[in-house]
């Protein structure tokens, strides 16, 4: 059955509402993803600095807690361990966030590409989608 030209028409509009959206989506998951690397670097962030503020109470309650001296060397030696982690942990921040916005500000949306693409290709075997 062949169909009419409204309905031809019809389902015109239809594709191209859809491809619209499809390019909506993309882009939206495309920012999405962003904002999940940008939160994953700051889970990190917090996970190390967990970690760090754990090792230096466990370095002041060595010191404070033992009147013994090698426990306030391995209190002290925590301590310093703990500092470091902290200014590790800030400096790989920075380092990842800085890497983040750097892809963000490189990255381009290839959707209307890949449509121009399709449309040349199928053009080319008589279909106009």
């Amino acid at each position: 059955m062949m169909l009419h030209d409204p309905e031809q028409e019809e389902i015109k509009k239809l594709k191209k509402k859809l491809k619209e959206q499809e390019k909506k989506n993309t882009e939206i998951r495309n920012q999405m993803a962003i904002q999940r690397t940008i939160f994953a670097n700051e889970r990190t962030l917090m996970a190390y600095l967990r970690t760090a503020i754990t090792i230096i109470a466990g370095g002041i309650a060595a010191i404070k807690l033992s009147g013994h001296i090698y426990m306030e060397i391995a209190g002290g030696g925590l301590l310093f361990i703990g500092v470091i982690l902290s200014v590790y942990s800030l400096y790989r921040y920075k380092i990842k966030q800085n890497l983040i916005e750097h892809q963000r500000k490189d990255f381009a949306e290839t959707s209307h590409h890949h449509a121009k693409i399709h449309e040349k290709e199928a053009s080319r075997y008589g279909n106009t989608d």
